[in-house]
């Protein structure tokens, strides 16, 4: 019997009408609506015509997980009176409960992908409604993106609902062809906030890892809500590790603990989503933030902390990542506190920080890993995704990398078209590298052992498995722990998934190909490489390797890999301040298999470079970073060591060069030029400019050289007269324009100091004072006036000055009556500008006389 009474109220039931005009005048809409309000349970069923006698027709309801969307069909078929499997079924990866007789079917975003894969006109359904479609999973956008191109090009009467739990619905009302947004208001209750921030200062999340002390204190806060108020508490964790660890403080309390997540057993998820006589805490990750409606709550205890997909696109090590929780996770949690009566938040972190925290939370597809994205749009035959319709689109470097992934598993040929391989990897519904891994491993161990293998490391096992894959094997084969079972599930159903059908297409790297071992070491690694190609690691020693990708990896003190000559790495993270990725999972291979597994990786060829200050000339073997064998190049391609010595003088400098003092003095005059009439005259002070040239100046003796002593050979000052303007004639008025020296009234010749070391510009003519009397005018070059340094008989500095008359007039005195007396057998004249130049003392001249 339909439960009218709990259908009507509803509070969702009000803006029922206005979403049912909605899409009979438009075809889509936006439903914004707060949890709890009946916008994954009321409007699914009046959308099929199940309730409000509507005309009946089929509805799939798809949700970002599996735990919500059971609980989705479990709360329908409550209302209608049923059981899970008639009017309303659901189904989820591995498991379905649906009937001929169902109309609602609720399924994960990902089951939907497959079907669409499958089957694009969806032939036979009326209704998609895309929940929690605010949450920004990537499965969730590419699926709103494909059924956009389903309405356009092949279903036009196709409906489609976007559900939010927040007002943000711009963006998709804009998406979905500027859809009507609907919005229904629910019942809420005031939440009091209470800022509980740690006493001392905490480590910030890194990787996966939370700071123990941030645990104990959320876990002291759960005890202070416990006793400050009064109903069930429901405190938000970033992941199951830590809702375990919280779990294992809070004994004593009184009150039942339980831990909801999407790995919990169903019984624990049925105790945590229906309402208790008794007090309860309920642990829960971010699936009870909108997803699942948990009864009883009055507290909330927000940890602050949340996980989102991370990914260093260089190295391919992909990985969640414990992150502060956004503000609008802040608001969906606090909201939990408020829906049956008044309640209270208690964030665990202050006031102050709460501004600085971000809006929203990433889109996935902003900061994901992005290979499984590129392969589904490539079946769909869009390869760069170009012509989807994405509230954002995929960013160039992300794609870039996972083009090089699906080339490299065989998915994709270069161009980016799918392959029957890869159309056989997509209905898989694993991440491509672990679609090769089952294919290939299969080809070489058989299904059931491929299977066992890639389900471990499609979920990472428990911490206390070990690092060691094979060990985990063989504990996940004989553990009768929840991790265990659910292993034996996803085992079985890939199991069946790799025995369907022949491979579609060769493995291209020919891993397939490899005999089948009993050897559970050889097996574990065998598939591990084939997951994780890049991640082939050789030996350093000190349990340090070096990985294909040229990250440096570590295993823990007594880690029983850390004699391994090589290992394939399957799971590792990395500090952003780190260099070397931290080994959590890895499995014991031999060269051949890293050979076979990474066969794309392989390269032999000549390397010629610069190294520790001279040319490096060698025939190599490499596996991507790692150097598996070397031999000297007693004669390197000429081009290449032109390319390495080029390199040499860009890191080491033109001081390689040879550089008289002449050379030195013609840069000196040629970058003067330069400055002062441009033209013609070229740039020869900075080292770029004049390597971005090395052509017009430094051949033929740079193509000749092969080592770093033929650089020494080189005369640069030759070299540089190349680059003189000898075509319009200007080169010939060097010596004019910039002369080496000048001739002073004494008749020495000074040289010139052209260097713009000085910071000014000017050419410095260092000059004793006595040979400059009778000299009225600064000398100048290329028009412009010496900067002349007067020194004293000794050499000293006495003086600066650009305009001679005028130090003549003024200047001088001061410096006469300075040194008369220190320098009294040199003349030192009253009227400078009339006497008679000399380098000689007073005694010298009168025997002249």
């Amino acid at each position: 019997m339909i439960r009218t009474a709990d259908l009507d109220a509803l509070p969702l039931r009000e803006a029922l009408p206005a979403l049912v005009s909605a899409l009979d005048a438009h075809g889509t809409a936006v439903l914004c609506a707060p949890p709890g309000t009946g916008k994954t349970t009321l409007v699914p069923l009046v959308l099929a015509g199940l309730v409000g006698g509507g005309p009946r027709r089929k509805v799939i309801v798809a949700e970002p997980r599996r735990i919500a969307a059971r609980a989705a069909a479990r709360r329908m078929a409550w209302l209608l009176g049923e059981q899970v499997g008639g009017s309303v079924g659901f189904t989820v990866r591995g498991e379905r409960v649906a009937g001929p007789g169902t109309v609602v079917e609720v399924v994960t975003t990902g089951v939907l992908l497959q079907r669409l894969q499958r089957d694009q006109e969806l032939a036979g359904v009326d209704v998609v409604v895309l929940d929690e479609c605010h949450e920004r999973h990537l499965d969730a956008d590419t699926v709103a993106a494909f059924l956009l191109d389903v309405r356009e090009t092949l279903r036009p009467e196709l409906r489609l609902v976007a559900a939010s739990a927040t007002t943000d619905a711009a963006g998709w009302a804009r998406l979905l062809g500027h859809a009507p947004v609907v919005e229904a208001a629910g019942v809420s209750y005031p939440v009091e906030t209470v800022w509980a921030p740690p006493a001392r200062p905490v480590r910030p999340p890194h990787g996966m890892r939370v700071d123990p002390a941030q645990l104990a204190h959320v876990a002291s806060v759960v005890r202070r809500a416990l006793a400050e108020r009064s109903g069930d508490v429901l405190c938000f964790l970033p992941g199951v590790g830590e809702i375990a660890r919280v779990a294992g403080q809070l004994g004593g309390v009184e009150a039942e603990v339980l831990q909801l997540h999407g790995r919990a057993p169903a019984e624990v998820q049925e105790a945590a989503l229906s309402a208790r006589p008794h007090r309860r805490v309920i642990l829960s990750t971010a699936v009870a933030e909108s997803s699942l409606t948990v009864p009883g709550v009055r507290v909330v205890v927000d940890s602050g902390l949340a996980r989102e997909p991370r990914v260093d696109h260089a190295r391919g090590l992909g990985a969640l990542a414990t992150v502060r929780a956004s503000r609008a996770a802040g608001r969906q949690r606090a909201g939990r506190a408020g829906r049956e009566a008044p309640g209270a938040v208690y964030r665990c972190w202050s006031e102050a920080e709460d501004g600085r925290l971000p809006a929203f939370p990433s889109p996935e597809i902003r900061i994901a890993d992005l290979a499984q994205f590129a392969l589904q749009a490539a079946c769909w035959g869009d390869p760069d995704a170009s012509g989807l319709a994405l509230l954002d689109p995929p960013p160039a470097g992300a794609m870039a990398a996972a083009r090089e992934v699906l080339v490299a598993v065989g998915a994709v040929d270069p161009a980016g078209a799918v392959t029957a391989r890869g159309q056989r990897m997509a209905r898989l519904g694993l991440h491509p590298r672990m679609a090769r891994a089952l294919l290939d491993g299969s080809a070489a161990l058989g299904p059931r052992r491929a299977a066992e293998i890639v389900a471990l490391l499609s979920e990472e096992p428990p911490r206390e498995y070990g690092d060691d894959l094979a060990a985990a094997w063989r504990r996940a084969r004989a553990g009768g722990d929840g991790y265990a079972a659910r292993w034996r599930a996803e085992t079985k159903r890939l199991e069946r998934a790799a025995a369907a059908g022949k491979p579609a297409g060769p493995s291209p790297t020919g891993a397939g190909e490899r005999s089948p071992s009993d050897d559970a070491d050889a097996a574990a690694g065998l598939v591990a490489a084939l997951a994780f190609p890049e991640r082939v690691a050789r030996a350093k020693g000190q349990g340090a390797f070096l990985m294909a990708n040229g990250t440096g990896a570590e295993l823990a003190d007594g880690s029983a890999l850390r004699s391994a000559p090589w290992a394939a790495v399957a799971v590792a993270d990395r500090g952003p301040h780190s260099a070397s990725a931290r080994v959590r999972l890895a499995a014991v291979i031999d060269e051949d298999t890293a050979r076979a597994a990474a066969a794309h990786l392989l390269i032999s060829g000549d390397e010629v470079r610069w190294e520790d200050g001279d040319l490096v000339a060698r025939s190599v073997e490499r596996l991507g970073a790692i150097e598996l064998a070397a031999r000297p190049l007693r004669n390197p391609d000429p081009d290449l060591a032109r390319a390495a010595l080029l390199d040499g003088l860009r890191s080491d400098g033109l001081g390689l060069l040879r550089w008289s003092p002449d050379a030195q003095m013609l840069r000196a005059r040629l970058g003067f030029l330069h400055r002062t009439l441009g033209g013609g005259w070229p740039d020869v002070q900075d080292d770029d400019a004049l390597l971005d040239r090395a052509d017009d100046w430094l051949e033929p003796e740079l193509s000749r050289a092969r080592r770093r002593a033929d650089l020494g050979r080189i005369d640069a000052g030759q070299a540089l007269n190349r680059l003189l303007p000898w075509a319009t004639g200007e080169a010939a008025r060097l010596d004019e324009l910039a002369p080496e020296r000048i001739e002073v009234p004494s008749g020495s010749r000074i040289r010139v100091d052209y260097s713009a070391e000085h910071g000014h510009g000017q050419p410095v003519l260092a000059v004793k004072l006595q040979e400059l009397f009778g000299l009225a005018e600064t000398p100048k070059v290329a028009g412009v006036p010496v900067l002349v340094h007067l020194l004293s008989p000794a050499g000293r500095p006495a003086a600066v000055t650009a305009d001679l008359a005028s130090f003549w007039r003024g200047g001088y005195r001061a410096v006469r009556a300075e040194l008369r007396g220190r320098y009294p057998k040199h003349p030192w004249p009253e009227d400078p500008a009339t006497a008679e130049p000399t380098r000689h003392t007073n005694a010298r001249l009168r025997r002249q006389q």
